[in-house]
């Protein structure tokens, strides 16, 4: 592209789902309440010189005591869009939800990129509150409290440059320090919305999804969102089966399991 950075292609890979309902999806319900289920993601973008992981899910462990359908590791399927875990230098940890930082031990080599309020938030007062406490994993914190002992954890504060090509954004609401994420592509810039919107329907309605923890900062992402992308179309969500229906897979015997999200999508 005529602007010299990076290209980068752009998958989504799905892992887990789970039954739920429309009430269970937006604060305050929803008036014609019926079947929602929810889809779990990792993202990778793919580039020349490098390969980022955005988000690295739950393990087959935590699926079982929440309850959640296991469909495949969501590491050792990186493999299928050519890359090993084990050469991954760098992971982006979008925020510190048990289900999107579960598997952190099975990148040996990875600097982890999160934003520092979450870390204070995981770790801080509010954590004595089940309501706040229930979405992250004890053992998932204290790992990523030992690997910053490490010298493996890498904090921002607020929108960053993370390498040419990659940009990250604060956009605190559903947790204290969430971050999105913007990639280059081919398409243009594809925003990695994570949990920033869990569904596309969030967004359009202006309805943030239950688990929250400043409502303000959650509507205010919605409008970072919008900013960050070229188009609507730009932006992908973190949790909606409809990604999996709207972009196409890379090849046909990955359908279900993999989409490329730096093709432009079916509609």
């Amino acid at each position: 592209m005529s602007d010299g950075l990076p290209v980068y292609e752009l998958y989504a890979i799905r892992y887990a789902r789970r039954d739920a309902r429309r009430a269970d999806h937006f604060i305050g319900g929803d008036p014609h309440d019926g079947p929602m289920p929810m889809d779990y993601f990792v993202w990778v973008a793919v580039g020349a010189e490098r390969s980022v992981v955005i988000d690295i899910g739950f393990t087959a462990e935590v699926a079982a005591q929440r309850k959640r359908e296991f469909l495949r590791c969501p590491i050792e399927s990186l493999k299928l869009v050519g890359v090993d875990p084990n050469g991954v230098r760098d992971v982006i940890l979008t925020h510190m939800h048990y289900d999107h930082v579960g598997n952190f031990a099975k990148f040996p080599r990875a600097e982890f990129h999160l934003q520092e309020p979450e870390m204070h938030f995981a770790t801080g007062r509010y954590m004595r509150y089940d309501k706040l406490a229930h979405s992250f994993e004890v053992e998932d914190v204290v790992g990523l409290v030992r690997l910053n002992f490490g010298k493996r954890v890498r904090f921002y504060t607020g929108d960053a440059e993370f390498a040419p090509g990659i940009t990250l954004h604060a956009a605190y609401g559903h947790s204290a320090g969430l971050q999105f994420v913007r990639v280059h592509t081919k398409r243009g810039w594809v925003v990695v919305a994570s949990d920033v919107t869990h569904f596309y329907e969030n967004m359009e309605t202006g309805r943030p999804f239950t688990t929250a923890f400043h409502i303000g900062g959650m509507l205010e992402g919605f409008d970072k969102l919008y900013a960050a992308a070229p188009t609507p179309k730009h932006i992908v969500p973190g949790h909606d089966p409809e990604v999996m229906r709207r972009y196409a897979a890379p090849r046909p015997e990955l359908e279900g399991i993999v989409v490329r999200l730096d093709e432009a999508p079916r509609e």
